[in-house]
């Protein structure tokens, strides 16, 4: 069995799994953010991880990982060289690939969390066959990966598709990133407890409502921008928010697509729920290995 050694980190946990080349997520673990750690016992921790996994590829599975793919909040720098997770400040300009490389021996491929979604819905999700259209995170942040035309999207320093700081409340929340009003001041897990004083698990009709319109604008404006029909949502905070969030999204999406190319712009839950992350993560690993190997030839 040939399997990828997928990491997902996110603000709250990380998640290591081993990943088929099929897609298949064949064994998970997750270990808890302490917001209280040093950037290195941070790293320990998901070091530990790691090499849990790599025991259960051993000794369960009866194989050894062939590459490490990572899905990482950002903003990144490219092949995630470091990271800088704006909810796991510890973190600034961690130099994760180098860490992981040296710790596992095997080559490290990442990318930005939602970017890796954006290949995982692509390749076995709600975006299956469809060559325009955005994947999204909603959950402790907010954050996008665009394809168009076939090819994920890097932008300049491979972090393009921050849908998470498009602005959707002018004169709204202070951002962590230093704005005002963006889609992860408004509509995140942090901000929506800010907002109401109740956690993202306990919230009320209203507050489903209004997280959809704050995200329903936020992918208007991506729509109208860039020609697509589909966005698919991901993350504890969309999905746990169900169908209330999904219909009051597409409410504010139908009233603001009203151009002829963007009308009819679908928001739809991402079908590989919460596989997505990891799934996506080896997607990260499997393309960056095959294009070293291409290269070789």
């Amino acid at each position: 069995m040939d399997l990828a050694l997928a990491i997902d980190i996110g603000a709250t946990k990380f998640s290591v799994g081993l990943v088929t080349r099929a897609g298949e997520l064949v064994d998970r673990l997750n270990v808890p953010v302490d917001h209280t750690a040093t950037a290195e016992e941070l790293f320990d921790d998901l070091d530990k991880a790691v090499h849990s996994q790599l025991v259960r590829a051993r000794d369960h599975h009866g194989a050894t990982p062939s590459v490490v793919g990572v899905g990482s909040a950002g903003p990144i720098t490219r092949n995630v060289e470091t990271v800088s997770p704006l909810n796991i400040p510890q973190w600034k300009n961690f130099p994760l690939r180098d860490q992981l490389a040296f710790s596992t021996g095997l080559p490290v491929f990442g990318d930005g969390d939602a970017k890796a979604l954006a290949l995982a819905e692509g390749w076995l999700g709600a975006a299956k066959g469809v060559d325009n259209f955005m994947a999204m995170v909603v959950s402790t942040g907010v954050g996008g990966g665009i394809v168009l035309n076939g090819q994920l999207l890097d932008g300049e320093s491979g972090n393009a598709g921050h849908v998470g700081h498009v602005i959707v409340e002018p004169n709204g929340r202070r951002c962590t990133c230093g704005g005002r009003g963006c889609l992860e001041a408004e509509a995140s897990g942090p901000a929506i407890e800010a907002i109401t004083g109740r956690t993202p698990s306990q919230p009320t009709y209203e507050t489903m409502v209004r997280t959809g319109r704050m995200v329903g604008r936020g992918v208007a404006s991506v729509c109208n921008l860039l020609d697509l029909k589909l966005v698919c949502v991901g993350g504890s905070v969309a999905l746990g928010f169900g169908a209330t969030f999904f219909n009051s999204a597409q409410k504010t999406l139908d009233e603001l697509c009203g151009l002829e190319f963007s009308k009819n712009a679908r928001i739809v839950p991402a079908r590989l729920a919460d596989e997505g992350p990891l799934v996506g993560a080896s997607a990260v690993g499997w393309r960056g290995l095959n294009r070293a190997v291409s290269s070789q030839v």
